[in-house]
């Protein structure tokens, strides 16, 4: 019986017609801490996790800010809705150093797109790395060049299906970020992860997905996994909604463990399929492909929740950064 529940599950979301994300996920599990692989619910009421505030009896990271101009930026020297030619911008970038990093080693880290959790995630990580629950890593929380959407830099950097923007904080980021910290970064893509919200989360996916020998963990909150890309690509006219219609089934399994979240009430939730911009629906899709590959995944539908929420992600955030880096181990 529960074989049979769970191929009745997959069918349920994997065949197109069924576009019901509320009534799919009313088949999760309860999101427990102590929850495994697989998919699960949770909402409608959130509260913050405990690993939240900050403590005394535990070491606090140095944070350090600095922003790097488009005129620097070979990659991106900058674009925005509705004007011609280059147009400049400038990107503010907060990083964190744990108080445990040994000068001149080469640190496991996070990349976070928009500055995801640039308030929360030092005193996150001063707690759970103090208690071992997180290796010592540095975070770089870097804001994108602005704009949203088709035609905008953010658009351009997050939402193209490739792997130009992993490219960019390869070797226009780190770099920098080693010059202003003194922090130096593993090369082991084990000891890398790469997060976002919204576009930020699609765009943390295609980090890895496109580079996996960079980045094989990835934290994604309401992914934009839907038809944004700008300009369209002929390998992948349908942007992002490609990992869940084409490329998760048909591309053999990369070395991936991959989080993910979105909210019962997230953007364009009623849309029908055909207009690829049902956020929801995206996500459960993208979740069930995963399952049915077989990767190392976790899913947690929030009731309740809308885009990004940060009811939500101030809920989760703790134990999806447990989750994503289980297994960890330092080369040599």
């Amino acid at each position: 019986m529960p074989r049979l529940l769970g191929l009745a599950f997959l069918a349920l979301t994997l065949f197109p017609q069924n576009q019901d994300h509320a009534a799919i996920a009313a088949l999760y599990p309860p999101y427990t801490p102590t929850a495994d692989k697989g998919d699960y619910i949770t909402g409608p009421d959130y509260t913050d996790a405990p690993e939240l505030k900050r403590r005394e009896d535990v070491p606090h990271g140095q944070v350090f800010h600095f922003v790097m101009d488009s005129a620097e930026s070979k990659i991106y020297p900058g674009i925005a809705k509705n004007q011609t030619g280059v147009v400049p911008y400038k990107r503010r970038v907060t990083v964190y150093v744990p108080s445990q990093y040994m000068a001149g080693k080469e640190a496991p880290f996070l990349v976070s797109q928009d500055s995801m959790g640039a308030g929360e995630l030092p005193t996150i990580l001063d707690n759970m790395i103090a208690d071992k629950r997180l290796p010592a890593m540095v975070a770089i929380m870097i804001d994108s060049g602005g704009g949203d959407a088709q035609g905008s830099e953010r658009g351009l950097e997050y939402d193209t299906m490739s792997g130009r923007y992993a490219e960019f904080i390869e070797t226009e980021v780190l770099p920098r970020v080693t010059r202003e910290t003194g922090a130096h970064f593993t090369k082991d893509p084990n000891g890398r992860m790469t997060m976002g919200g919204s576009s930020g989360g699609a765009c943390a996916l295609s980090m890895a997905w496109y580079h996996p020998n960079l980045y094989h963990r990835v934290l994604s909150y309401s992914g934009t996994f839907v038809n944004q890309q700008w300009p369209v690509s002929k390998e992948t006219p349908h942007g992002a909604w490609e990992y869940h219609e084409n490329l998760i089934q048909k591309t053999k399994r990369k070395p991936l463990r991959i989080w993910m979240q979105v909210g019962e009430n997230d953007i364009r939730s009623k849309d029908d399929e055909s207009t690829l911009h049902n956020w929801p629906l995206a996500n459960v899709r993208t979740a069930a492909c995963l399952k049915a590959k077989g990767y190392p995944y976790q899913f947690v539908y929030c009731r309740g929740a809308g885009h990004v929420d940060w009811r939500a992600v101030r809920a989760t955030l703790p134990q999806a950064l447990e989750w994503v880096w289980r297994g960890y181990r330092a080369r040599g």
